[in-house]
């Protein structure tokens, strides 16, 4: 979803300056020795050269001693970016990130051990939050066994007041949101507004604080009134938030009556009403980090009570999914491996990308019983597996495939297997090709559980939901290309021009029978949502189908915006 008058900080800014407000920032610290680059107009900061390698500061036993916290605004006027009145304006009307919320993230504190791994790993957890658009930690001086560390952030705008608007695969969506991502710069989220999708339309309020009390402890509550019915949820939890962590926590609880339909062909074809109630608890203990890896065990209680009928208002449905309960207790484990890569100009642009290369393996089983309350005695199994591979210098390769399924009666119930292939080549600085290649296998799906291809699932030149069958495959080719131009200082541009190849396998029980290989090619224009947390990319596709039935339009126009390129 593109929004239209606010995801983008040039117009959060102009909304804003109508409404007078007048909020005043914080006060940012002193930066050390910072570097310009000037044609890709980004700051960098290079490690001091008199400060020892890690491995010396670690062989040391280095302590560490004073922690600066240098907290960038929205706008560097006269630095790298203009010294507009409309940007230093911009800095006054933003709240900036406070400095406890920033050191309540890292993982070391004054007095410990220096080690050179929890400055790259805190910096990972400050660029995954939505209210920092970077995070970079570095020593900058070193006295007497004492090593001194700044960390530096860039903030971006999160206020979103205004009106949205999205286009893909031939439906479009609209809302008015009211959203603060970091209220008063403490982290917290909430936000109330309506929005209409294709499912249903929406009127909304959520919060959330990912650090409760300045803890690692994650609230979130949210409350929807649809068109269709109402959701209710509740979640309290303190995960793994690092590799090293011990031990985690949580509990979670929603309730959700909703009309859900079966399509074909992009159209709905059935619809039945769902009212699903689902709670959870869990507790997961872990020795840490040891020789490069972790090992996470976790054990729950899950209920998942599934009630179906016929949609309000509407004829029964040709095919009624059976009501489904599930009550057991469960245990998993994940093993992760301690290997990233930091780059830029690969999903994101101009942006500071973390990418996993080492292994990650998770599995949990679970046992449902009529004793505990079941409807059935059924094992629930959950997999799942990921790893990168740097071929070269300009090539990485991310691998992932996860699945889930039930055993009952000594057979497999709603098996579903997905995977996903992504290749990487950076031919220069600014071209990169993409490769991608993703499928998804079902076997025995439960009647709520389509398999669906087309605009909303990578198959850009087609309606949403246009095919449905027992899988699906999905092969994408993509040349982007990442530009100099930043026009007003708001938005690194790039383009792309691509080329997409699908088809389902099996018959689904209501659908057509399938159309085969699908085909499609396609250009578009790229958006960096550099200065604003609500989107990182917008999208403007134009996609040609060169397959399907004759329904289908010529041309699909795409507006909308993602988490990656």
């Amino acid at each position: 979803m593109i929004r239209l008058s606010v995801s983008h900080a040039a117009a959060s800014i102009y909304v804003l300056l109508t409404l007078a407000l007048a909020c005043q920032s914080l006060p940012v610290s002193a930066r050390i020795l910072p570097k310009i680059d000037a044609r890709a107009k980004r700051v960098t900061y290079p490690r001091p050269a008199n400060i020892p390698t890690d491995a010396e500061l670690e062989a040391a036993e280095a302590r560490i001693g004073e922690i600066r916290v240098s907290r960038g605004q929205l706008f560097d006027p006269g630095g790298v970016d203009d010294n507009s009145s409309l940007f230093r304006l911009a800095n006054r009307l933003h709240i900036l990130t406070r400095e406890a919320t920033v050191k309540d993230q890292l993982l070391f504190r004054t007095g410990e051990r220096y080690d050179g791994r929890l400055l790259e790993e805190s910096a990972r957890i400050l660029r995954d939050t939505r209210y920092l658009r970077d995070a970079h930690l570095r020593p900058i001086g070193y006295h007497d066994g004492v090593v001194d560390i700044e960390v530096i952030t860039q903030d971006v705008w999160t206020f979103n007041p205004g009106l949205s608007f999205g286009r893909k695969g031939g439906k479009n969506t609209s809302g008015f949101e009211l959203e603060e991502l970091n209220f008063l710069g403490l982290g917290t989220q909430l936000g109330l507004g309506f929005k209409s999708e294709v499912d249903r339309d929406s009127t909304y309020i959520f919060y959330r604080d990912r650090q409760l009390g300045r803890s690692w402890w994650d609230l979130a509550v949210n409350y929807s009134d649809n068109s269709d019915g109402r959701e209710t949820g509740f979640a309290l939890q303190r995960p793994f938030y690092a590799l090293d962590t011990r031990w985690a926590a949580g509990v979670s609880l929603s309730d959700d009556l909703r009309v859900d339909s079966r399509y074909d062909l992009g159209e709905v074809i059935d619809e039945y009403e769902l009212q699903r109630q689902l709670a959870s608890v869990f507790w997961g203990r872990s020795a840490g980090l040891v020789d490069g890896w972790v090992t996470r065990f976790k054990f729950g209680v899950t209920y998942d009570d599934n009630t179906f009928g016929a949609a309000p208002g509407a004829a029964a449905p040709r095919l009624q999914p059976a009501d489904r309960k599930l009550v057991y207790p469960w245990v998993g484990a994940e093993w992760i491996q301690d290997d990233y890569q930091t780059t830029r100009n690969r999903d994101l642009i101009e942006r500071t990308e973390d990418f996993a290369l080492g292994w990650r393996a998770r599995a949990s089983l679970g046992f449902a019983s009529n004793a505990l309350g079941s409807d059935r005695d059924a094992a629930i199994i959950t997999a799942g597996l990921a790893k990168g591979l740097e071929l070269s210098p300009r090539q990485t390769m991310l691998f992932e495939a996860a699945t889930s399924t039930r055993v009952e009666n000594g057979a497999l119930a709603n098996g579903l297997l997905t995977t996903d292939a992504r290749y990487y080549f950076k031919q220069t600085p600014r071209r990169l090709l993409y490769l991608g290649l993703a499928a998804t296998a079902g076997s025995r799906l439960d009647l709520d559980q389509q398999v669906l291809l087309g605009g909303d699932t990578g198959l850009r030149g087609y309606p949403l939901r246009y095919q449905a069958g027992k899988g699906r495959w999905l092969f994408t080719a993509e040349q982007r290309i990442f530009t100099n131009w930043y026009p007003f200082q708001l938005f690194n541009v790039g383009g792309a021009v691509f080329y997409d190849m699908g088809q389902t396998w099996g018959r689904d029980p209501l659908g057509s029978k399938s159309q085969g290989l699908l085909k499609d090619i396609g250009f578009g224009l790229r958006f960096g949502n550099s200065r604003s947390a609500l989107g990182n990319v917008l999208h403007f596709d134009v996609a040609l189908p060169l397959d399907g039935d004759s329904s289908i339009n010529n041309v699909q126009f795409i507006v909308e915006t993602k988490r990656s390129f």
